[in-house]
């Protein structure tokens, strides 16, 4: 779960380097496959396509949101349904014959928290089918090649296990700089050549590499424009994950393993999620060494460093005294998976990695109940209820986690004076105070602020 050297004897909890996910959950065809790759790390697969079959197809299309939005071909989940067997049996034929042509990505924007807009692509729907079972198969091969500090987008893993790896790396083992860096628009600036030289390594069967060529090339339609890719994978396609995970282990993850052994004086460790990732060093030479190390290997892929987004800092129990020695302020924070992170003291005077909600992340969700209750004034309360219960339990599961009882305590007494305001200007006989908001309160109960995960988080505390 660590990637890092130590100069003491590691525990267990401390010891996973380069162990791969062993566990996951497959098809019995497909559990050769994977004791194949995991037998031989090196091993090229020639012959996956027949491995995409009608059960395959029917499984992905069943794994299918109902209510997702149609891509070009105007088709959707429901519609496809009402002649299933026969429209697999057909998508089926023309993949295996390659007579089967991918469709553009239709592009919208969504509103971040920063004020701009995120591109999202929306595939067709036989596109999404396709490459969920491609990507079943291709899964099989890579989870056993992945490295245990790699979480994004992998079955059994999430945010949560990587952010108590992070933790427990950073106070279990010397880190005193940390490096959060940022790669400039990712999933937009994948070369494909270097894509499909990277999936070669393991994929050899020509079949499936046409299919991923012609999902990275079949380009977007932007308010009725086509433009042809020749950069980025798929944004919203169902493969476009996995895709990202084999791009970063290839170019990422083993050169950090590399550079630890062979370059770094000191301890090196590294959580990912997808194309976040934080790096922590032990030594001032070797973060300044590989942040210059790190911008030339990304360079090679024809991949950037975001300059304005990526920060080295210092960090650790003796951040804050090192800096006053120097005259400067306190120990800089840095933002990961959604969280603020810094280094402070429990009740007791121990120091101890630290998090809180980031500001601009609970800034925007406010900001968007606001609107959405705006919306919502007319409705009846018990549905104005369900709605921010709703809102809440979700908000709880990921950020109510132990040392963030404050933040997730903000949010749900925002709700509260959101609702209020918004009931304030329903009108009537007489506008609403807050006693019998309260009272309405009693009856219409909002769930209270719920730490999801509590133990798990609070270990590793140094005196």
């Amino acid at each position: 779960m660590i990637e890092g050297r130590s100069q003491v004897q590691e525990k267990p909890s401390q010891m996973a380097r380069v162990r791969t996910q062993g566990r996951i959950a497959l098809q019995p065809n497909l559990i050769r496959v994977n004791e194949a790759a995991k037998k031989d790390k090196k091993t090229r697969f020639t012959a996956l396509m027949h491995h995409v079959n009608l059960e395959s197809l029917k499984r992905a299309f069943h794994g299918l949101r109902r209510d997702a939005s149609a891509g070009v071909d105007g088709e959707t989940a429901v519609s496809y349904e009402r002649n299933l067997e026969a429209n697999l049996q057909d998508l089926l034929e023309r993949a295996h014959a390659g007579r089967y042509k991918a469709h553009p990505v239709r592009r919208v924007y969504i509103p971040k928290s920063d004020g701009g807009q995120r591109p999202l692509g929306i595939p067709a729907l036989e596109d999404k089918i396709l490459q969920t079972a491609i990507a079943e198969i291709l899964g099989a091969i890579y989870e056993t090649n992945f490295c245990e500090f790699s979480y994004g987008f992998r079955p059994g893993r999430n945010a949560h296990q990587a952010l108590k790896t992070l933790k427990n790396a950073l106070m279990t083992q010397r880190i005193n700089w940390v490096l959060d860096a940022d790669i400039k628009k990712f999933f937009d600036s994948v070369d494909h050549q270097w894509m499909i030289k990277l999936l070669e390594r393991r994929i050899a069967d020509p079949r499936v590499l046409r299919l991923i060529r012609k999902w990275l090339k079949a380009g977007v339609l932007e308010e009725g424009s086509w433009r042809e890719s020749d950069l980025g994978t798929p944004q919203g396609s169902a493969i476009s994950p996995l895709l990202a995970n084999v791009f970063l282990h290839y170019v990422l993850d083993i050169w950090v393993q590399w550079w630890r052994k062979t370059q770094a004086k000191g301890n090196l460790v590294i959580v990912r999620y997808a194309d976040d990732f934080i790096l922590g060093i032990q030594h001032e030479q070797d973060a300044y060494r590989i942040q210059a190390d790190l911008k030339e290997r990304l360079g090679k892929v024809e991949l950037v460093l975001n300059e304005d987004k990526t920060r080295l800092i210092e960090y650790g129990r003796f951040a804050a005294e090192r800096r006053a020695k120097r005259g400067l302020g306190k120990p800089e924070s840095f933002n990961f998976l959604g969280f603020t992170h810094y280094w402070g003291r429990t009740h007791r005077g121990k120091f101890m990695h630290k998090w809180k909600t980031q500001s601009k992340r609970l800034s925007a969700k406010i900001k968007k109940v606001k609107v959405e209750l705006w919306h919502r004034m007319h409705e009846p309360i018990v549905e104005q209820r369900q709605y921010l219960s709703r809102v809440l339990r979700g908000h709880y599961n990921y950020y109510g986690i132990a040392g963030n009882s404050r933040a997730i305590m903000t949010f749900y007494e925002q709700l509260q004076r959101l609702w209020f305001r918004g009931l304030k200007r329903r009108g009537g006989k007489r506008r609403m105070c807050w006693e019998d908001f309260a009272k309405l309160m009693e009856r219409y109960v909002l769930p209270k602020p719920k730490i999801a995960a509590t133990q798990a988080f609070f270990a590793g505390a140094y005196g």
